[in-house]
């Protein structure tokens, strides 16, 4: 009766929530968990369940294999809009499940903060895990990499099921040892593409083999620590591979896996990987293979991560960077386009996004290419502003806004390409000014 009564004064606190304009997000799971503190285990699922968890690209990995799997005719249950915290999981079942806690659907997909896995899987069943990539991120809230790498390698311990993981990070690699006795690991991995680089170009982690200690070897770095590795003493790294993308093509968004061409909507190397998880996914599941390719065609998550807008006749990509490799990632789709552009980068310092915005120094501002001026806003619109200026470009062409309506209009000045770089709580204020800056 616990559990029931729990259910249904979630369900109508969520009526409420629609009837005055809210979707709720982690509302309904926390006050459900204030009640019930035991209610996540007391849900009765027979669908399978999948959960993507990384420090980039959770999202848009996630959303892709729901849109794949409803492609294909299956009823899917996600948190789609990313509440991914145990609280934003929880209010996602509560709406969907019957007044039993039954969840009738064929799939369950969620997008999980990595610092969450362990705690919700303790005791919600779980059939694959995803982990695309681990960077530094939000240090005030989740500490050092290291630290959440251990618990999630703790949780894995004891854990059978499907493991998808990304080969080509260090420190993602490594949980494949978690449980010797779990025979269902499934690699993926990008070949080498035309940006790739003997050295590493921006921060990044993992330096050193998690076994023996020994410094590993690239034969190229795709970014950050991203790339082709291994350790000359143990031969860590060395891993048989599920799935391959090669002859990769971002120019003309193409890549090939298994001898078939995949044609995508993301011109990064980044975006790439995703989409490779997602066929890894969809392989296991024994998706068609025509349906994977088209959804991979025409899956927009249209959100700000990597969205190309059309803003009075100027070509706008807006993306997410809530951590140096993110912001990293979106200056390299920067500088591997010659045309000439400004870059609009909003930082914000709100609890969402971390009161320490010292990450920003690990960004790789040095040799921007092609880019004519920098507007900076946000919260911290000055402290981007000066980081720009250390890293050597022109102080008379970096413009500081702490008012978005003020910045967008300063970007749109001119006729080029736009770049815009926003962090978490200022990706969608900033998307929203830019469309209504269009609509004037």
């Amino acid at each position: 009766m616990y559990k029931i009564f729990t259910i249904i004064f979630a369900k109508i606190l969520n009526i409420f929530l629609k009837i005055i304009g809210k979707n709720g997000g982690n509302v309904i799971g926390k006050i459900a968990l204030k009640i019930n503190p035991n209610i996540l285990s007391k849900f009765k699922v027979n669908s399978r369940v999948i959960a993507v968890t990384a420090t980039n690209g959770k999202t848009s990995t996630n959303n892709c294999i729901r849109y794949t799997l409803e492609k294909a005719g299956f009823s899917v249950v996600s948190n789609s809009e990313g509440n991914n915290m145990e609280t934003g999981i929880l209010s996602t079942l509560l709406k969907n499940c019957t007044l039993t806690g039954k969840i009738k659907s064929d799939y369950i997909c969620f997008e999980v903060d990595e610092s969450y896995v362990p705690k919700i899987f303790k005791d919600f069943k779980l059939d694959t895990l995803v982990v695309l990539n681990f960077f530094r991120d939000q240090l005030d809230r989740n500490g050092e990499v290291e630290t959440l790498i251990l618990k999630i390698n703790d949780f894995l311990k004891n854990y059978n099921g499907n493991l998808v993981l990304n080969s080509d990070d260090p420190n993602v690699s490594r949980l494949s040892r978690a449980n010797p006795n779990n025979n269902n690991i499934y690699f993926f991995s990008c070949d080498k593409y035309k940006y790739a680089t003997k050295k590493i170009k921006e921060a990044g982690e993992g330096k050193f083999c998690p076994f023996c200690k020994t410094k590993l070897e690239y034969e190229y770095y795709q970014y950050s620590h991203i790339g082709k590795f291994r350790c000359p003493n143990c031969h860590y790294g060395e891993n048989e591979i599920y799935k391959l993308a090669y002859n990769i093509d971002l120019k003309n968004k193409k890549f090939d896996v298994d001898g078939i061409t995949c044609e995508t909507t993301g011109n990064s190397i980044y975006h790439i990987y995703n989409n490779l998880a997602v066929i890894c996914v969809c392989a296991i599941y024994n998706i068609e293979t025509e349906i994977v390719i088209n959804s991979l065609k025409t899956f927009s998550l249209n959100n700000g991560r990597l969205e190309e807008l059309n803003i009075k006749d100027c070509p706008t990509l807006i993306n997410l960077a809530k951590n140096p490799t993110g912001a990293n990632v979106s200056l390299r789709i920067l500088n591997e386009d010659d045309s000439e552009k400004n870059l609009l980068f909003v930082l914000n310092d709100n609890i969402a996004d971390g009161f320490d915005v010292s990450w920003i120094w690990d960004i790789n501002f040095n040799d921007l290419k092609n880019v004519n001026r920098i507007i900076t806003s946000g919260t911290r619109a000055y402290d981007i502003a000066i980081r720009v200026k250390t890293a050597g470009f022109d102080s008379k062409k970096i413009y500081p806004f702490i008012n978005l309506d003020e910045a967008v209009k300063k970007l749109y000045e001119t006729k080029n390409k736009k770049y815009v770089i926003a962090n978490y709580t200022a990706l969608q204020p900033t998307r929203k000014e830019i469309i209504n800056y269009s609509k004037k």
